[in-house]
């Protein structure tokens, strides 16, 4: 007897084959796809938390002449940084429980200061204290630290010290503020009382460059 051959049979492990050798490339190419994902997405957070050990994430940070800089509040991380650069007096605007930022300044050796300002009620007599503490230390080896929530209590209060104390450029010390923000009608008020008083006091005549914001709305 002779036996008929069966083109089907024979013909389905070359199709099985060709089915699996796909699928085969398929996963493979999904798993490239995959680790590459994954490769960018661990790199994106690699990027990111080099940022966020980095003085570029920490707000409106200025250096305002060669001892004094001002910023927004910084971390504990921020401050370990500004230690590395030579800050070694930390003074806080902010009020209220401050326990965490003198915990942060103490365990890295930082001298700190809190001279509490409220934001709707400045007075010339917290300036006169943060200028008390800024006479006492700059002369002393090491940067000033000049810091709150944002760098607005920061920059008004570095502005007027370089102004109505050091003598520096009203100009320069204007620009640096602008940077930063532009003081409303009672900061206005506030900056204007404290310039006045030192010049009545040195006998000087600084003046104030600029108005206050206009009120929105």
């Amino acid at each position: 007897m002779t036996l008929k051959k069966n083109k089907s049979v024979s013909a389905l492990p070359a199709f099985a084959i060709t089915l699996c050798f796909a699928s085969a490339l398929f996963h493979c190419h999904t798993s490239a796809l995959e680790l590459s994902h994954s490769h960018n997405h661990d790199h994106a957070q690699t990027t990111e938390n080099e940022d966020a050990q980095s003085l570029g994430s920490l707000t409106n940070l200025q250096h305002n002449n060669s001892f004094m800089l001002s910023s927004g509040l910084p971390t504990k991380t921020h401050l370990a940084l500004l230690k590395q650069e030579g800050v070694s007096h930390v003074i806080d605007l902010i009020p209220g429980d401050r326990a965490d930022e003198i915990h942060y300044t103490t365990s890295l050796d930082l001298d700190y200061f809190n001279v509490p300002v409220d934001w709707e009620a400045p007075s010339v007599a917290n300036f006169l204290n943060y200028a008390a503490y800024m006479d006492r230390v700059k002369q002393s080896d090491g940067k000033v630290l000049t810091h709150c929530k944002l760098n607005w209590r920061g920059a008004s209060f570095t502005y007027l010290y370089r102004v109505a104390v050091l003598g520096e450029s009203e100009a320069q010390a204007k620009a640096d503020l602008m940077k930063v923000w532009h003081p409303n009608p009672t900061w206005h008020a506030f900056m204007s009382d404290v310039v006045n008083y030192y010049n009545s006091v040195n006998n000087t005549r600084v003046a104030m460059s600029f108005d206050p914001a206009p009120i929105e709305g």
